[in-house]
């Protein structure tokens, strides 16, 4: 029996299983996909279907086109997933993160697929907002200082003269 432990953050997998089932016992089979896997997948997080829909794509056309797998990996399998007869089972690891399976009988595990891993550029930003201010050849001047300041600070010394004038004067009288 096959154990695959997937991780709490895996992202963009897809694990591919034939389901060994005769059509009329499959069709019951939706029902036991928890007990069959050794974990339940989420609702929605899986898909279960008979490979005759996908008539005219194949499987491993559908992997590629319909989930977004990278096509390399899927290429390497094409001959085995489009030999599946009956249904299969998809199961994404956004609906098992943190489970590990056992799948048992009736599946058989064919493959585990990846979606394409995308870098992003990391060319240099051509912008002037992305410049910042360290080009700047001289200093700006600084801001000329207003005349309310000025008048604040001729308003504070005549004060303090006035002050100085009462003091002196009290201790005269």
């Amino acid at each position: 029996m096959t154990t695959m432990t997937v991780p709490e953050n895996e992202h963009g997998h897809a694990r591919v299983f034939a389901v060994d089932l005769r059509d009329e016992e499959a069709e019951g089979f939706r029902q036991r996909i928890g007990d069959a896997l050794g974990a339940e997948p989420e609702e929605g997080k899986y898909e279960y279907f008979p490979v005759s829909n996908l008539e005219g794509l194949g499987l491993a056309g559908y992997l590629v086109e319909g989930l977004g797998m990278e096509a390399d990996q899927v290429r390497a399998d094409t001959g085995r997933l489009n030999a599946i007869k009956g249904y299969v089972l998809i199961v994404l690891s956004s609906g098992v993160r943190g489970k590990t399976l056992t799948p048992g009988s009736p599946l058989r595990w064919i493959g585990t697929y990846s979606e394409p891993v995308r870098v992003g550029s990391m060319d240099k930003l051509r912008s002037e907002s992305a410049a910042g201010r360290s080009e700047e050849k001289e200093p700006a001047p600084p801001p000329k200082r207003s005349d309310a300041a000025m008048s604040g600070r001729i308003a504070v010394a005549a004060i303090a003269v006035l002050l100085l004038l009462v003091l002196v004067m009290i201790l005269i009288a």
